[in-house]
């Protein structure tokens, strides 16, 4: 792909002890979100960062960081090429002092504003929207004198999907865009506060979860814990968070993204009932649906498909090269449970067609004597500008081809995916805080929302 953008992970902790080895396993435990690099920053006397790429295990490899208060992050570039000079956190140096920034999301008016930036004098010396987050907020905190001010006034100018976390001094700010495009979660225990991009970073350290950060929220946790309200705008929660993105233990504003994909499996088989002997998941992301589907149906859940856990997601592999060799070594069938067997396949979604129609070949030619794929997604058709790795039409199967024409080429027995009614009903969520751009074209940030007075 050419043009791609961020989907990442955030995290930031304030507590009374060394804070290093918990941003580590929060971060790990989120390393499905991004696997390109990974980097750390944290505040005692001083501001101390790394960041390289690779995954968290490897950046960190024999590495510590002193502090007590810290922000951490792992990146998929959606913005910005794959390299070191755009990994984060960003450490910004300015007449106000210094900040380091994480961001989860994509801004779609960032060319207005870096050639805003660029005539006030800015020079970037990465690709990335984060960096012009961060310089608007410092022009503003100069501005204003005050850095919360600063923030707010950052956000009347952007347009798009941001989580972010900054570490300021020994302050941890989250900041959600006023649409809540991408997750954002806060919690604590006695003394330590956390936020992160999905609540399962919490699991992983015993924090508990007290809510969502809230949308065009401000949370700055010092001393204490601090809530401002920046911009109002309609809540847009991505669908595909819920469907595909976050890992299944996590829960998103309010909902299980376990019980959601449960949900589309039961939507999927009264949809999409076929007769059949098994029902068997594409891992990791079709297994909840898979088994909600089996439930439902009575059918028996195997295990068709091996994963080799040491091959990152093929969705998020930014070369469209590099997908198709995961795919090769990702997955491999098992003979003794698919052969002469008419297999329900069920996965979360088809963008390209290349990984199914790969897997479908595979479970023929071990001997599978009819493959009927069930996608708990409903067609994409659309480009994401929020964050997701689909920013061009040209890569869906879906754009100009029905569904039996889709069937046919990935060479599918049969092909339902759920409808835009049984993915919301699966969600339980209003359809007027959902973000389905991607399915119908409608996008919450339309095209005069994005006009900016250079």
């Amino acid at each position: 792909m050419k043009e791609v953008s961020e989907s990442c992970a955030v995290f930031g902790i304030r507590s009374n002890d060394d804070v290093f080895d918990r941003i580590y396993y929060g971060l790990y435990s989120m390393q499905h979100r991004g696997q390109e690099s990974a980097g750390i920053a944290t505040f005692s006397d001083k501001m101390r960062i790394y960041k390289d790429m690779g995954l968290v295990s490897e950046v960190f490899k024999n590495r510590e960081l002193k502090g007590n208060v810290g922000i951490g992050h792992v990146r998929y570039s959606t913005t910005g090429d794959s390299n070191i000079e755009n990994a984060q956190p960003l450490m910004i140096n300015y007449a106000k002092g210094n900040f380091a920034i994480a961001h989860n999301g994509n801004l779609t008016n960032s060319d207005e504003l870096r050639t805003k930036l660029e005539r006030k004098g800015s020079v970037f010396m990465t690709t990335t929207d984060t960096e012009i987050i961060a310089y608007l907020i410092a022009l503003e905190h100069i501005k204003t004198g005050n850095f919360i001010e600063g923030i707010k006034n950052a956000m009347n100018q952007l347009k798009g999907s941001y989580s972010l976390t900054i570490l300021n001094k020994n302050k941890v700010i989250a900041v959600r865009d006023p649409w809540a495009f991408r997750p954002l979660v806060y919690g604590r225990t006695d003394d330590t506060h956390v936020v992160a991009s999905e609540s399962c970073a919490l699991d992983a350290l015993d924090i508990e979860l007290v809510r969502d950060v809230k949308a065009g929220e401000i949370l700055i946790i010092g001393n204490g814990v601090e809530s401002y309200t920046g911009v109002k705008e309609k809540i847009s929660h991505c669908m595909f968070e819920y469907v595909y993105f976050a890992r299944a233990d996590s829960v998103l504003d309010g909902v299980s993204a376990y019980g959601v994909r449960k949900n589309l499996g039961r939507i999927l088989y009264e949809e999409g009932h076929v007769d059949a002997d098994m029902v068997i998941a594409v891992p990791d992301s079709g297994i909840t649906t898979a088994i909600g589907y089996a439930r439902a149906s009575g059918l028996p859940y195997g295990e068709g498909l091996i994963k080799n856990r040491y091959l990152g997601r093929t969705f998020i592999l930014p070369e469209q090269d590099k997908r198709k060799q995961g795919v090769r070594i990702k997955l491999n069938p098992v003979r003794s449970e698919v052969e002469d067997k008419r297999i329900v396949l069920v996965d979360d979604s088809i963008v390209r067609g290349t990984t199914i129609k790969r897997i479908i070949t595979l479970l023929k030619k071990f001997g599978a004597s009819e493959v009927h794929v069930r996608i708990s997604c409903p067609p994409i058709r659309c480009p994401c500008h929020y964050g997701i790795d689909m920013q061009t039409r040209e890569e869906f199967i879906a754009k100009e081809k029905t569904v039996e024409e889709i069937r046919r080429e990935i060479g599918a027995d049969s092909l339902v995916y759920t409808s835009l009614e049984g993915l919301i009903e699966a969600i339980g969520l209003p359809r007027e805080k959902l973000c389905v751009a991607c399915l119908t074209g409608e996008y919450p940030i339309r095209k005069e929302q994005m006009r900016l007075r250079l």
